[in-house]
């Protein structure tokens, strides 16, 4: 189980959803690079509503824990094999919902937190069942590195969002850039499916995504949230 700490708060949280629920193709920007990234699903348009899709609570680490490549890949022999950062804003459901309109979205928010949607390209290009299990692999969701309460988080409309690898910025926009606002994405993904509390919803990644290696540290940092470090390794056995 992992155990995050509550900003000003003396509590901690302890991170177990039913379901992970994620938004592809929600910063315009990001979009513009679909062609680079060559994820089957990727357009240059601009999405009429949320893309949605799973990512299983297996995935999920905590700060400071391993990124691990997991060995199988390399029995593909894929040409260009390929498993990206995707750094996130993700938002934890408080309470029980369906249905939920636009104006009370807001209100069904726990806390806000970063994520790394961490991504295997050709799986997630090649399966037929579609993201599913390239999405899903055991250490491809780190959480962290504390959550953030609505009422300590002045906007979640205009924080900066970045990603550093081994230091270097590779990704850096701000959650103004989101296609779909955070009301927007709870009643749509409320309209779908009920929400329970514990839940996460992960709001999509900007421009600037691409491949981890063995030996890499990845830092997803979000403006009033903190910093989520993680390090990557090859699995070996």
């Amino acid at each position: 189980m992992i155990t995050l700490p509550i900003k000003n708060r003396s509590e901690t949280y302890s991170v177990q959803p039913t379901k992970l629920i994620a938004l592809g193709l929600n910063y315009r920007a990001h979009i513009a690079e679909s062609v680079s990234v060559k994820v089957k699903g990727f357009t240059d348009e601009i999405p009429s509503e949320p893309v949605l899709f799973p990512k299983t609570p297996n995935v999920l680490i905590g700060p400071d824990d391993t990124i691990v490549i997991p060995r199988f890949l390399k029995s593909y022999g894929f040409r260009n094999p390929r498993t990206d950062y995707e750094a996130e804003l993700a938002l934890i459901i408080g309470q029980r919902c369906k249905n939920v309109p636009q104006e009370k979205a807001l209100d069904q928010i726990l806390g806000y937190t970063c994520m790394n949607d961490v991504s295997q390209r050709n799986l997630q290009n090649g399966d037929r069942s579609g993201w599913y299990r390239g999405k899903s692999l055991d250490t491809f969701g780190p959480i962290g590195p504390q959550v953030v309460l609505p009422q300590d988080l002045h906007d979640p409309h205009h924080l900066d969002i970045r990603c550093r690898l081994n230091g270097k910025t590779v990704q850096e926009s701000n959650t103004s850039q989101m296609i779909f606002k955070i009301p927007e994405i709870i009643a749509f993904v409320s309209k779908n499916f009920t929400l329970m509390p514990g839940d996460i919803i992960l709001t999509g990644t900007p421009s600037g995504v691409g491949p981890l290696s063995h030996g890499d540290v990845v830092e997803v940092e979000i403006e009033g949230i903190g910093v989520l470090k993680n390090h990557v390794v090859d699995e070996t056995v």
